[in-house]
């Protein structure tokens, strides 16, 4: 029987930050390019929340926007602007709410690479912080982001 993989939660000091982690066997070129590429998300979305890329480029770079149509609880669309762009190294994106999502990739040799996804909500205005508590993000983003993380790991090790 092959083990289930799992990624890991992390342990922040900051309370408005989440993160978990999974080492993944594949090169950091070929998860940053399912990463930099919106319409792909909803293949290795663990939330279950992202329905489909509805506008962006093909590829992402710094100062990019995309519209993801989501749905928690009720639809919605959500336009996001790339605010971090390292090529196989880190991707991050934030929208109107001012949170911002990101992975971060480090190489670890012969083809493995550990990849953390990280919620930072540090950052943000008052009216998010309340949505934020009110949808209660904090407390269930880092089961999501490790679901996220070894979909993610099953599509690049395939």
């Amino acid at each position: 029987m092959i083990p289930q993989a799992r990624a890991q939660i992390l342990t922040l000091s900051n309370p408005n930050t989440v993160a978990a982690r999974i080492v993944i066997n594949a090169p950091a070129s070929k998860i940053f390019q399912l990463l930099a590429n919106p319409r792909a998300h909803a293949s290795f979305d663990g939330s279950g929340t992202i329905e489909k890329n509805v506008s962006g480029p093909e590829r992402l770079f710094l100062g990019a926007k995309f519209v993801m149509a989501m749905r928690i609880k009720v639809p919605y669309r959500i336009t996001n602007t790339v605010v971090a762009f390292e090529e196989e190294k880190k991707i991050a994106w934030c929208h109107l709410m001012k949170w911002t999502w990101s992975y971060e990739l480090s190489d670890l040799g012969n083809s493995t690479t550990q990849v953390t996804e990280i919620f930072d909500a540090s950052c943000i205005p008052s009216l998010s912080r309340w949505w934020l508590k009110k949808t209660d993000s904090l407390a269930r983003n880092p089961k999501w982001m490790a679901k996220s993380l070894v979909a993610l790991k099953a599509v690049c090790e395939s």
